[in-house]
């Protein structure tokens, strides 16, 4: 019988919850106020930033080989989204110093997070781009103008907010935004994003590649193609990837490999110790031997 795409479901979709549920991203705030001659910011493991200028001005500086200009000019209310570790510098008038709030950013799961994986090394958008942005700004720089009970845990709750908004408008402006094939350009096609969503919220179902094309609504072989071409690897390659990032995480926070297994659709542990040194080349012992 050959191959008939099926009718996808018209629901509503939420694209982002299952995924950050699973792969959290926690926001730390660490500065508020003026920012005036030569701030650094290194990059460090498993660590991005999102920077917010409200007023004034200023030039980013990269490093040479970092695959992003050497410099850029800055000169309205902008989000600066750094989601993976890049070293960046702000060179600030002295005169009129940009207002700032700068978070750091921890992405569950490190640079194994297919999230962080995805996004292009530098998101740069003026603030107004951002609908429904202004809210929550207005709310986040209240909280840092002055010292009130509970002031950073409600700010890098926030912060959280301003991320979670932007992805929204990621996914919304693929192209715009720079974009290349990956899990952010899967989100944005309305057909993979049903199946996707599917095996972010669920990933220890049995899926099979009829399943995925199912919640699809396309046939086997139209699925199959269009994932790789959207996000450069086959469906199977993306859901093993997308259990192991969830085992490493759950292996951090101290869980039983069995127990793992079981939740992510593995036969055992010993089947998830297999696919696990098969993909990076150490057991789950192993690799967490040399977690800090």
């Amino acid at each position: 019988m050959p191959d008939r795409p099926i009718p996808p479901n018209p629901a509503p979709l939420d694209r982002l919850s299952g995924l950050l549920e699973h792969c959290r991203v926690h926001a730390r705030l660490f500065h508020q106020g003026p920012l005036c001659g030569v701030s650094t910011f290194p990059a460090e493991p498993g660590r991005g930033f999102l920077h917010v200028m409200r007023s004034g001005s200023l030039e980013l500086r990269h490093a040479a080989r970092s695959g992003l200009p050497r410099r850029l000019q800055v000169r309205e209310p902008s989000l600066l989204f750094y989601p993976r570790p890049l070293a960046h510098v702000f060179h600030n008038p002295p005169a009129d110093g940009s207002d700032f709030v700068c978070a750091e950013l921890d992405f569950g799961g490190g640079a194994a997070n297919p999230l962080a994986r995805a996004l292009p090394p530098l998101v740069l958008l003026p603030l107004a781009r951002v609908e429904g942005l202004a809210m929550s700004l207005q709310l986040l720089f209240a909280e840092t103008e002055r010292v009130r009970c509970g002031q950073r845990l409600l700010a890098d709750r926030l912060f959280e907010v301003v991320l979670i908004q932007l992805l929204r408008w990621l996914l919304d402006h693929p192209a715009e935004a720079g974009v290349q094939p990956g899990l952010i350009a899967g989100l944005a096609d309305p057909r993979l994003a049903r199946a996707l969503t599917a095996l972010h919220e669920a990933p220890g179902e049995a899926w099979s590649l009829d399943a995925m094309a199912r919640h699809a609504g396309m046939s086997r072989s139209s699925f199959a193609a269009r994932f790789k071409a959207v996000l450069g690897q086959t469906p199977a390659a993306y859901l093993a990837d997308w259990r192991l990032t969830l085992a490493q995480a759950a292996l951090r926070s101290g869980r039983p490999v069995k127990q793992i297994a079981d939740e992510l659709g593995y036969a055992g542990a010993s089947a998830l110790s297999r696919r696990f040194s098969q993909r990076l080349g150490q057991s789950p012992r192993q690799w967490l031997a040399q977690r800090p």
